[in-house]
């Protein structure tokens, strides 16, 4: 599987790779063991990183299903505005590059 223009510029760690799939996923909420799933990282090392994410609100609770608590990323939050910025201007940046190339 390709990596992501995102985990390819800031470093294929755990927390990228959670901020990567959240970003992806910021229409969708998931079970943090989802998240884990998804993010292709093992669930204790999310653990260790996920109580930073909600301190600092970047993530926020949806709601409990069955139990379980769902979790997306918090779109409203500055820092997650700039990191979905930064995202976007990867993309249109990788998009005119090829553009150029194919000229």
């Amino acid at each position: 599987m390709e990596q992501s223009l995102f985990i390819r510029t800031f470093g294929d760690y755990p927390l990228i790779r959670i901020l990567d799939f959240l970003i992806y996923s910021r229409d969708f909420d998931y079970p943090i063991t989802e998240i884990a799933k998804n993010a292709d990282v093992n669930f204790q090392t999310l653990k260790k990183v996920w109580s930073r994410l909600e301190k600092s609100k970047m993530i926020m609770v949806t709601r409990t299903l069955a139990g379980a608590t769902l979790y997306k990323i918090n779109i409203n939050n500055p820092v997650v505005k700039k990191i979905i910025e930064i995202n976007n201007l990867l993309g249109w940046k990788a998009v005119e590059k090829k553009q150029k190339a194919t000229i």
